[in-house]
């Protein structure tokens, strides 16, 4: 305890030093340095403060013990040399190969009131009334030999969100102001020596992004937490993950489809002044929409004066173009490892991401792209210079509050993060196909 509490000192007079110093420094970077170590220094001591708690506790505990052993006379040379000690290692329940069934005595206590089976489960597993308690599966803790094998989540992912650039959103406000230049200066022949040269006044307009807030929470009991997992596996840890995955999904999918309003950064589908290309057809093949996919690029090239970098689809829409054969059933979109000639394009029909490339350009599948455009069946496809559309975050908070439900024993776990989405530089760096003809493919 002596060595926490020298360090909680340390700790402390360091924090105070950098308080005073704060008082009297303007914003700027060196300030913001010092808040951010500022908050380092009162976490460390916080952490301290619980190891001290809990140290505490044990002393206190230690001394309770000591003081009933005299009070009973208890000596530690009581406890002959000659005492047998036996140490019983019992295997766990429903341990993996072992000949009792978690689920099958589950089964046989819920719906037949199995004595056996009731009395197996009451031994090896703890029932808790929660919001999220000890399992999710009728209220009991699934046997450890499963967590190893545990199935996080299928989500979508974030795949867009990790090809647009990132910056470090500034540390205060609610908005983050860019400058679009609107009005460029010109130049022009001189018509004669002496004679005025052009002028041109150049004249920006202000991009307004807001900062926009995404987060989650879960309410788990404190007996989840604290008996739910075994060494190696921390079921803390896990729902984290869970939060973060969720929150990475929901961020990916606003990126796309975000209105702009209502707490969403403007997605690149909302954009005005995009360009636009209709694929319109009631027979769709991958021949006639290549060049729409073409021509996509070209208004890029256009009118952006800067090449696409990315083409985005749904995963549906890939396996559409993959599918594609020519008049002699071969395929138009093959991989790279058949060094194909004159194909449309290349890449991996069994991958999800960055999965191959058309007209040169990398091709990322999304599964967060809508697919109830249109008339309610249409998906669309984003051509993209990804460099134009910067987004603004900071790390990822994890929160944990015992005191909000302190009452119920319940501990409330949240994510959040702060984002903003500059959607709107360059509304030319992004062509939208879309059309009839990006209804469900059928294969």
């Amino acid at each position: 305890m002596k060595k926490l509490i020298e360090e909680r000192d340390a700790k402390s007079l360091e924090l105070n030093d950098l308080v005073a110093e704060m008082e009297n420094m303007d914003k700027g970077e060196e300030l913001d340095a010092k808040l951010v170590r500022s908050n380092e220094i009162l976490d460390d001591i916080k952490a301290l403060d619980e190891k001290l708690e809990q140290a505490e506790d044990m002393r206190k505990t230690l001394s309770e013990v000591e003081e009933s052993r005299k009070a009973l006379d208890i000596k530690d040379e009581d406890v002959s040399e000659t005492e047998q000690r036996m140490e019983v290692n019992e295997p766990d329940m429903y341990e993996k190969g072992g000949k009792n069934s978690f689920f099958s005595d589950m089964y046989q206590a819920r719906f037949n009131n199995d004595y056996n089976a009731n009395k197996r489960l009451a031994e090896h597993q703890e029932v808790s009334k929660r919001d999220v308690g000890t399992g999710a599966f009728a209220g009991l803790v699934v046997p450890q030999y499963l967590v190893d094998d545990y199935a996080p989540l299928a989500r979508a992912g974030a795949n867009f969100y990790n090809a647009v650039p990132k910056r470090e959103l500034p540390a205060y406000g609610n908005k983050v102001e860019i400058s679009r230049i609107t009005t460029g200066s010109a130049a022009a022949e001189q018509a004669s020596e002496n004679a005025a040269v052009q002028e041109t006044n150049i004249d920006d307009t202000l991009l307004t992004v807001n900062v926009d807030t995404i987060a989650g929470q879960q309410d788990v009991s404190k007996q989840a937490l604290e008996r739910g997992g075994q060494p190696g596996f921390n079921l803390e840890d896990i729902i984290f993950q869970d939060l973060a995955s969720a929150y990475f999904t929901k961020l990916d999918n606003l990126l796309i489809n975000g209105s702009g309003s209502s707490g969403q950064p403007k997605g690149i589908s909302q954009v005005s002044g995009i360009n636009a290309v209709t694929y319109t057809d009631a027979s769709p093949t991958v021949g006639e929409l290549y060049p729409k996919l073409a021509d996509a690029l070209q208004k890029i090239n256009s009118e952006r004066f800067a090449p696409a970098t990315a083409i985005i689809m749904h995963p549906r829409r890939w396996g559409f173009l993959t599918a594609g054969v020519d008049g002699s059933n071969r395929p138009l979109i093959v991989p790279n490892a058949n060094a194909p000639q004159n194909a449309v394009g290349t890449g991996e029909v069994n991958k999800y991401g960055s999965v191959g490339q058309i007209l040169g350009v990398p091709v990322i599948t999304d599964a967060n792209i809508r697919t109830d455009l249109g008339a309610g069946t249409e998906d669309a496809i984003y051509v993209v210079r990804a460099e134009d559309h910067i987004l603004f975050e900071q790390d990822v908070f994890t929160a944990k509050f015992e005191e909000t439900n302190a009452g119920s024993l319940t501990t409330k776990l949240v994510v959040y993060g702060y984002v903003a989405f500059a959607s709107g530089r360059y509304p030319k760096g992004i062509s939208a196909i879309s059309g009839t003809g990006l209804i469900a493919p059928t294969f």
